[in-house]
């Protein structure tokens, strides 16, 4: 299908005396617009936000911008219509994923690091915190969110890709299936693999809720409360440092309020691989021949540390980093260290 790019454009943001407040639309603060100069191409309809900018905001400002409608660009894809972070510029791309109940903002550290030296496109998948739901929830599965990921890269004609992957593994059926010739490397972090879907107790409390009615309307309207995020088992299982409250609102008020989308995730949440499809899966991913960095989290409570060193041993041109003082949400815990041995992959081996 013909696939639409929306965003702002030079043009029709005026001249440059407007000032880049008009750029980010209504409901922008001065403090906002003094701070952050979005780069706007007409060629490409999309408006990427300046990571060096990025970098000197609070946290708290970097997810009300990342979470701005009007600096977000959208593209539509068959299953619909998708919201994403491009941070522009020339250099090399790094699409960058999220798992479940999630959005682009947990990658606002590691975009702030990364700064100019890579194109940044961080699409908010429909996972549970997108804004918008989808047209075709029945192709919200994990193989079908894998086709998602492999038709933003078309349509968004990205070439040379370092595809990144942190705790939602499905996108590891798209390389070992393909369309995979955009690609030219992936990270591995933190994330899905092997037999480890859904992983650990999170994620199978969501697979269970989906399975139940009206317990995941149950289930998120819980996560309100501090005392159950932080549980042990829970989301308190996920990072080692907590996740800012206006992070985590932002990530559950999606399905907190929208049937629409929680019936994207139920439908994602039913939709785990059997262990036979699973096992296949592992024989195909030994077949993708471009450089893998398996970057694993020694403290990880839901993705075994083992399964690092076996993912690293699997592709026959990877290596592994372990990360110290993090869970699986490696980009929240150690978002620094994390940023510079992807600039690290991506300049190096990806580039050679």
């Amino acid at each position: 299908m013909p696939h639409t790019v929306t965003g702002w454009s030079r043009a029709a943001a005026g001249p440059e005396s407007r000032g880049v407040a008009n750029r980010l639309g209504p409901g922008s603060t001065h403090h906002e617009a003094s701070q952050i100069e979005c780069h706007l191409s007409v060629q490409q309809s999309r408006a990427p936000v300046d990571a060096y900018p990025l970098a000197h905001l609070l946290p708290c400002q970097r997810v009300r911008l990342m979470r701005k409608e009007s600096v977000m660009p959208t593209v539509d894809l068959t299953a619909g219509t998708i919201h994403y972070l491009d941070t522009g510029g020339d250099g090399p791309v790094a699409v960058l994923l999220h798992g479940v109940n999630m959005d682009a903002t947990l990658w606002r550290h590691v975009v702030a690091h990364l700064g100019a030296n890579v194109r940044c496109i961080c699409p908010t998948l429909p996972l549970g915190s997108h804004q918008e739901p989808m047209d075709r929830t029945e192709l919200v599965t994990h193989r079908g969110v894998s086709a998602m990921v492999g038709e933003l890269l078309e349509a968004l004609d990205l070439e040379d890709v370092a595809l990144v992957l942190n705790d939602w593994g499905g996108a590891q059926f798209l390389m070992a299936d393909g369309p995979s010739h955009r690609i030219a490397g992936a990270a591995l972090v933190a994330c899905e693999a092997f037999e480890n879907f859904p992983p650990g107790r999170p994620g199978k409390a969501v697979a269970a809720s989906a399975r139940v009615p009206g317990l995941l309307w149950v289930s998120m309207q819980l996560q309100r409360f501090g005392w159950f995020r932080s549980a042990p088992g829970g989301w308190g299982w996920m990072s080692k440092t907590r996740v800012p409250d206006e992070v985590m609102d932002s990530w559950f008020e999606p399905a907190q309020r929208d049937p629409r989308v929680r019936r994207d995730l139920k439908t994602f949440a039913l939709s785990t691989p059997s262990r036979q499809e699973l096992q296949d899966l592992v024989s195909r991913l030994a077949s993708f021949d471009r450089p893998v960095l398996v970057a694993w989290a020694t403290e990880d409570r839901l993705m075994p540390r083992e399964h690092g060193r076996q993912l690293a041993e699997l592709f026959p041109r990877a290596r592994l980093v372990e990360i110290e003082g993090s869970y699986t949400l490696v980009p929240e815990d150690q978002p620094e260290r994390l940023a510079a041995e992807l600039l690290r992959f991506i300049t190096e081996d990806v580039a050679a």
